[in-house]
């Protein structure tokens, strides 16, 4: 690694654990203000930081490298999200940030899903936690393997030094200043994030000399490369445009829309958030396209060995970032994968914590902890959920990892339908959430290990129509809601229509 590289990568890491610190002294005096963020969270922090916490290590490696290597017909899964992100503010943003706290201020979603429903039985909660701390916890540890492996290609570095590296920084904010810490690193990741994918495409378009030019450059490589319908078919594209409706489902992103102080905030954080999105994404998709540009242009020796294979096209934004600036700006762009594959790391960690600790410590162990009992395992348990994913990514294995790249799709169909119809639909009934949640989730997991000939329609698809049909049987063949339920829902309604 280049000094400068290291000067801008040691910046970065400072400025995270300072946050920590500041977010211990400002807001960790009960398990709420760590988990939550006591519901203070502006607009501004709460969109970036759910955009931070969304786009992990992919976006500014994997989807430069996939448009690299197809072109335009690559972006129809950046839409599929764009959207997706876009219909979460608009449906379930408002009414979830209202429902959580009329739902006795419910700080997690198996909290509120037994809130919601009056769930006696406690099924839901231990069902939805269950899924939480499995799925997540694997989730960390692909995050943690993802940094790992950064240090190792970027920076020439042990993978092992690399994994404790970003780990113990990770940790350590996380640990200090819960939500807060996270979602002001967020912000400041997001931040860091689309600078560099704004600065890089424009920077090459300005090298190359004109967009007109590097579109022609592109062509005469492959006329392909700017039709973004080639090599595609209906089902591909639907699929691809079906990870959108994983953000219904995701903890990470959901529990943002729980945190903002007022829900009249919302429809600036959409705004801002969006915004945020399409130049992040949108940039990211033109470092891939337009590096195909400059490397005929200016390296085709090199381009050889772009053209060779998906892991190399991957590092696309690394080479351009270290072959078009000084060290030290290149190491502040690279910077952005490390932000990229962090807030993720710390999203993920937080609400598995959480879910350890309100859910499973409170419910199980000790109802009446007190404020400062429940801080402290709220601590605890950040640490003990990073040890275990930890000591998974020593070691990563082909099983672990494939499991983690389908729980994208696992939390969307579990808890996509269910949070959309418990927002939106009083007669959605415990028993209804529950089946939908089994059913969405062994769809999923069946689609992915079952063989069969439909592989090309992504599991998503599948997983959440069965979940939401499951929902909607069940919840009609069983019990209608109490009379307090639906006074609880009306209640939701007056106060998201008066925002």
């Amino acid at each position: 690694m280049n000094i400068y590289e290291l000067i801008s990568i040691g910046l970065y890491m400072l400025l995270m654990i300072l946050i920590g610190l500041y977010s211990y002294k400002k807001s960790t005096s009960n398990s709420d203000d760590f988990l939550i963020g006591g519901r203070k969270m502006g607009a501004a922090v709460t969109a970036l930081s759910a955009g931070a916490a969304d786009m992990s290590g992919w976006l500014l490696m994997g989807l430069p490298g996939a448009m690299y290597l197809t072109g335009l017909s690559a972006s129809w899964i950046a839409i599929g999200l764009t959207i997706g992100a876009f219909l979460n503010y608009v449906i379930v943003a408002p009414r979830l940030r209202v429902y959580t706290e009329v739902a006795k201020n419910s700080i997690t979603l198996p909290v509120f899903f037994e809130n919601r429903f009056h769930d006696k039985t406690q099924l839901l909660k231990i069902t939805s936690s269950v899924l939480i701390l499995v799925f997540f916890t694997l989730y960390t540890s692909a995050g943690m393997v993802s940094g790992g492996r950064l240090f190792e290609s970027a920076f020439q570095m042990d993978y092992y030094t690399g994994l404790f590296v970003t780990s113990s920084v990770v940790v350590l904010y996380t640990f200090l200043g819960g939500f807060l810490a996270v979602s002001l690193t967020d912000f400041v990741q997001g931040t860091i994030m689309v600078l560099a994918l704004v600065i890089l495409p424009t920077v090459i378009v300005y090298q190359i000399g004109g967009m007109s030019e590097t579109l022609e450059i592109i062509e005469t490589k492959n006329a392909n490369y700017l039709d973004l319908f080639k090599g595609t078919t209906t089902i591909s594209i639907l699929s691809l445009v079906a990870w959108g409706l994983g953000y219904f489902g995701q903890p990470h992103i959901l529990v943002r829309f729980m945190a903002i102080e007022h829900v009249s905030d919302i429809p600036k954080a959409r705004n801002i958030g969006i915004s945020w999105m399409i130049f992040t994404v949108g940039g990211a998709m033109l470092v891939g396209l337009f590096g195909i540009a400059y490397l005929i242009k200016y390296d085709p020796v090199e381009m050889q060995r772009f053209d060779g294979s998906k892991e190399v096209a991957e590092t696309i934004f690394i080479h351009l970032s270290r072959t078009l600036f000084h060290p030290l700006v290149g190491g502040f762009l690279l910077s952005a994968i490390l932000a990229a594959v962090m807030s993720t790391i710390s999203s993920q960690l937080l609400v598995t914590s959480s879910s350890m600790t309100e859910d499973i410590y409170k419910t199980f162990f000790n109802k009446e902890a007190s404020p400062k009992r429940m801080l402290l395992v709220s601590r605890l348990s950040v640490l003990i959920v990073a040890i275990i994913a930890l000591l998974l990514s020593l070691s990563p294995k082909d099983s672990i990892l494939n499991l983690v790249g389908n729980a994208w799709a696992g939390f969307g169909a579990a808890f996509g339908p269910l949070i959309i119809l418990s927002l939106l639909w009083k007669r959605t009934t415990a028993m209804g959430g529950l089946f939908g949640m089994l059913v969405g989730g062994a769809v999923v997991l069946a689609w992915v290990y079952i063989p069969h000939n439909y592989k090309e329609v992504y599991e998503m698809i599948p997983g959440f129509i069965s979940s939401f049909l499951t929902i909607v049987i069940v919840s009609l063949l069983t019990k209608p809601v109490s009379k307090e339920i639906e006074m609880e829902f009306d209640e939701v309604d007056r106060i998201v229509k008066q925002s």
